[in-house]
C-alpha cells in the first residue's frame, strides 16, 4: 500500500519557509511520538500535555490512533499489514505538521520496530522523538475501562496486541515514562521539561 501510484508529480515550495513559521511561533516542530500497550497512557498523556504546551503559548495538536481510524484510516483493520499503513499515513500527516511548526504528540500503540523506525527515517534528525509510555500487561489490565483485554482473552478480539499480538518495546527511545507508578502529571512534566532542555520550545 505504501507504494506511490502517482506519476509527472512534482513537489511545491512555498513562500513561507519552515524556519519563518519556527521563528513566528517561538517553537521548532517535533513529533512527540508516543508508543506503549493499550492502558498505558499514551493518550492521557498526550492530551493533558497538549493542554499544559498551550497554556504555556505552544501550538500543539495531538494525533490519537482511535480519532484517525475514525476518519483518515477508517479502511484498515489490524492485520499486521494494515498496522504498517496505519502508521505509515499517521507518520506522514505528522511530518506535516512538523514542517508546519507544530509540537505533535502522536498515540498510537505502533507495536513493531520497523514501522516507528520507518516514520523516523522519513524525518529530519531531531524532528521525530520516540517517548516509551512503560507500563506492564498487568498496569494495562487493571486499567482496561473499555474491556478490551477481557474481550482478547476470551478471544473476541483477534490480533490483539500484548496478548494475540507482539508489542516490540523501543530499544533506545529519546524518553521513558513508567507510568506504572508516574502520575500523569509527572509524566507530563518529564515531557515538557525535554522539550524545554533539548532546545524545541526557543522561547
Amino acid at each position: 500500500m505504501s507504494g506511490s501510484k502517482s506519476t509527472n508529480i512534482t513537489w511545491h515550495e512555498g513562500h513561507v519557509t519552515r524556519e519563518d513559521r519556527e521563528q513566528r511561533l517561538g517553537q521548532r516542530g517535533v513529533t512527540i511520538w508516543l508508543t506503549g500497550l493499550s492502558g498505558s497512557g499514551k493518550s492521557t498523556i498526550a492530551v493533558a500535555a497538549e493542554k499544559e504546551l498551550l497554556a504555556q503559548g505552544r501550538v500543539a495538536y495531538v494525533l490519537d490512533g482511535d480519532n484517525i481510524r475514525h476518519g483518515l484510516n477508517a479502511n484498515l483493520g489490524f492485520s499486521p499489514e494494515d498496522r504498517t499503513e496505519n502508521i505509515r499515513r499517521i507518520g506522514e500527516v505528522a511530518r506535516l505538521f512538523t514542517d508546519a511548526g507544530v509540537i505533535v504528540l502522536t498515540s498510537f500503540i505502533s507495536p513493531y520496530r520497523a514501522d516507528r523506525d520507518a516514520v523516523r527515517g522519513k524525518m529530519e534528525k531531531g524532528d521525530f522523538v520516540e517517548v516509551y509510555v512503560a507500563a506492564s500487561l498487568e498496569t494495562c489490565e487493571s486499567r482496561d475501562v473499555k474491556g478490551l483485554y477481557q474481550k482478547a482473552r476470551a478471544g473476541q478480539i483477534p490480533e490483539f496486541t500484548g496478548i494475540s499480538a507482539p508489542y516490540e518495546e523501543p530499544r533506545s527511545p529519546e524518553l521513558v515514562l513508567d507510568t506504572n507508578d508516574q502520575t500523569v502529571e509527572a509524566s507530563v512534566s518529564a515531557l515538557v521539561g525535554y522539550l524545554r532542555d533539548q532546545g524545541y520550545l526557543t522561547r
